[in-house]
């Protein structure tokens, strides 16, 4: 089942082509800005746009939903954070919005399955109130997985139908790391024990309630691992299927997006079963310290920009990369080629084209 996501068409190569032959004008040596060449390549092919065009209007959506099985003392902190935070957020007082004021970007939180009441204006594509507990019963029924795949893609297009050039999706659930996990060494099939990481900051004991209800949830996962939505449904949660849904749009949408975390690159494993080849609009922000994150990177063939042992959520690491990516496109779009600054190239041999790679090392 794909509820209609089906295969992605990649990003332009022909732009790629002609950032690459652009970046070999600029007025510096052949690949002497890094990797700063090849997210500016990446971002003039999603765009369709050589050179690229800075970025306007990106946005942070943050997903929020509880869990289950955060009764079953899995989190270091009580379900009622949840709600709590998403006042914070709306309040301006979190991390992701005073990372998004230095990026240049703004935040929207979405309800999916807050177990408390919250604010209407974040509550429009409310499923349910928290997810099943599912180291013993199913997150969703068929018709909450649907809603909530539904309501992330109709986030999606709400945000790029708004204007939004760049998404980043974010999220916030105590307790969420546990599913997460769970998606992830299910679709790579890693045992528990090594892909379970702290959370929230558990100590040993909860270290170890984690580990088995991450077991006990992958016992009831293994026989839906092949069906994308029969995962959610089984083993993960409202807001996992939202931001499934989200990003599988998003790259249907030919709109870039800057993934955060653990729990938000588990979505992402799935998004691809539903929409493969939705990974190629995807890039890393930033590696968790979570174990799961790495094993999901990998998966999913993504570098990630930054690694700073970050573990926060809320779309905090990829909005500390954003910066990054906006030095990529200024330098690829803004920098002057050696023929606009009448800066000479390297001297060739006689017996050499012309048109060889400048050398500015002297």
């Amino acid at each position: 089942m794909t509820h209609g996501f089906g295969p992605v068409a990649p990003p332009d190569a022909a732009y790629r082509t002609a950032a690459e032959q652009r970046q070999s004008r600029l007025t510096k040596p052949a690949g002497a800005l890094g990797r700063l060449e090849a997210l500016g390549n990446w971002i003039a092919a999603c765009q369709g746009a050589c050179p690229p065009r800075q970025f306007t209007r990106p946005r942070v959506v943050v997903f929020a939903g509880d869990h289950g099985v955060a009764r079953h003392g899995v989190s270091a902190y009580p379900s009622e954070v949840t709600a709590q935070m998403v006042a914070n957020f709306l309040a301006g007082g979190a991390a992701v919005n005073i990372l998004a004021t230095v990026a240049d970007a703004t935040v929207r939180v979405v309800d999916i399955a807050v177990d408390a009441d919250t604010d209407p204006a974040v509550s429009t594509h409310k499923v349910r109130r928290a997810s099943g507990s599912i180291d013993r019963e199913d997150a969703l029924t068929a018709e909450e997985v649907t809603a909530a795949l539904t309501a992330g893609r109709a986030i999606a297009d709400e945000e790029i139908d708004a204007g939004a050039d760049l998404l980043i999706a974010g999220d916030m659930g105590i307790g969420n790391t546990t599913p997460a996990t769970v998606l992830i060494a299910t679709l790579t099939d890693t045992e528990p024990v090594r892909a379970v990481g702290r959370g929230t900051g558990v100590d040993d004991a909860g270290w170890s309630r984690k580990v088995a209800a991450i077991r006990d949830a992958m016992r009831r996962a293994r026989r839906v691992a092949k069906d994308p939505v029969e995962l959610l449904r089984v083993a993960a949660g409202a807001d996992f299927a939202a931001m499934a849904g989200f990003l599988a749009q998003a790259a249907h949408r030919r709109t870039p997006v800057l993934l955060d975390g653990v729990v938000v690159t588990a979505a992402a494993l799935v998004a691809e079963d539903l929409a493969e080849g939705a990974r190629a609009w995807w890039l890393a922000g930033h590696r968790s310290t979570e174990p799961a994150h790495t094993l999901a990177l990998t998966h999913l063939r993504l570098d990630p920009v930054i690694d700073l042992s970050m573990r926060l959520g809320e779309g905090s690491g990829a909005l500390t990369a954003l910066p990054i990516l906006r030095a990529a496109v200024a330098t690829l779009a803004q920098m002057s080629t050696f023929d606009e600054a009448g800066v000479s190239t390297a001297q060739t041999p006689e017996n050499e084209s012309d048109t060889a790679r400048p050398n500015l090392t002297k």
